[in-house]
């Protein structure tokens, strides 16, 4: 199944991945630097979670189309579930 994001979900999803990957050079800076570990510790956090609401906001969109799909097969395939649980628990 093709993903196909509107507009505005394309460009809130690459938003929170831009801020996930400057958050992460962020990171990667503050160990160069010999930073407090309790920092970088919370830095990191917060470049998962960034990659986290990244991740179900783009599996929201592909279970929305798969929902509202006109195609049956799609819409009811035991497959397309399982590919659909199986990406949210990569994420969990």
């Amino acid at each position: 199944m093709q993903l196909d994001m509107s507009a505005e979900e394309l460009k809130s999803a690459l938003n929170r991945l831009r801020r996930a990957q400057g958050q992460l050079a962020g990171v990667i800076k503050m160990l160069e630097d010999g930073r407090d570990c309790e920092d970088v510790v919370t830095q990191l956090s917060a470049v998962s979670k960034a990659l986290d609401r990244a991740g179900f906001s783009i599996i929201a969109t592909g279970l929305q189309q798969c929902l509202t799909s006109e195609d049956p097969e799609i819409r009811d395939s035991v497959q397309m579930r399982a590919r659909l649980e199986k990406l949210f628990l990569s994420l969990a």
